[in-house]
């Protein structure tokens, strides 16, 4: 990790042009869909899985300064539908973020359910493959819930494995360990999503 050192204050300089430094998120940036989602989650007969389709925005944002600390980022909205049915099945906002200075990578993530993580971990420069986490708890990785998720469907644990495959086409898994009625249930979801669009630069430079 880089010490900043004792001034928190004063603003490091930063590039107008996101894209150019996204390190390995720069693959992500785009429109996106994909047909071959699967997802797994807990019913009262036991595990349900079900198939799902998927788009994918991830726009360029301006770079922003912590004081010294600068990172890069796309805001994203996933907006995911079962086969044939109109009702949304997931939704989900946020952003991915990369600090090159250290090589953290981080995802927030917010649903309509009540529910919020921001889930990080470090990555290399040039990675085509990477995995972030979170825990329930975490001062810094953490996931917080609304009253009622946290008593009956509790998220302890989230953590999503990215796997890039070229410049047009990119996977994702996902595991969410719930606690439901005092025992532990693996929550997966996954989908390969295919370029349906270009990247979008950050407002600064386009």
């Amino acid at each position: 990790m880089t010490d900043y050192g004792d001034d928190i204050f004063t603003e490091g300089e930063s590039s107008d042009d996101t894209l150019a430094n996204l390190g390995p998120l720069r693959a992500l940036a785009g429109t996106w869909s994909g047909d071959s989602g699967v997802d797994v989650h807990p019913q009262v007969d036991g595990p349900e899985t079900d198939t799902f389709t998927e788009s994918y925005v991830a726009a360029a944002i301006d770079a922003q300064a912590n004081g010294p600390q600068i990172l890069y980022g796309l805001s994203y909205h996933q907006h995911i539908l079962k086969p044939g049915e109109d009702a949304t099945f997931h939704d989900q906002v946020g952003y991915w973020l990369w600090e090159p200075a250290t090589g953290q990578m981080m995802l927030t993530l917010a649903i309509p359910r009540g529910q919020v993580a921001l889930a990080g971990g470090s990555v290399a420069a040039d990675a085509d493959s990477f995995t972030l986490a979170a825990r329930r708890g975490d001062p810094v990785y953490g996931i917080s819930s609304n009253p009622f998720l946290d008593r009956a469907f509790r998220t302890t644990e989230w953590s999503i494995t990215v796997t890039v495959h070229s410049e047009n086409s990119w996977s994702y898994e996902q595991t969410t360990v719930l606690e439901v009625n005092g025992k532990a249930f693996a929550h997966t979801d996954g989908n390969t999503l295919h370029r349906v669009g270009p990247p979008i630069a950050n407002p600064l430079s386009s």
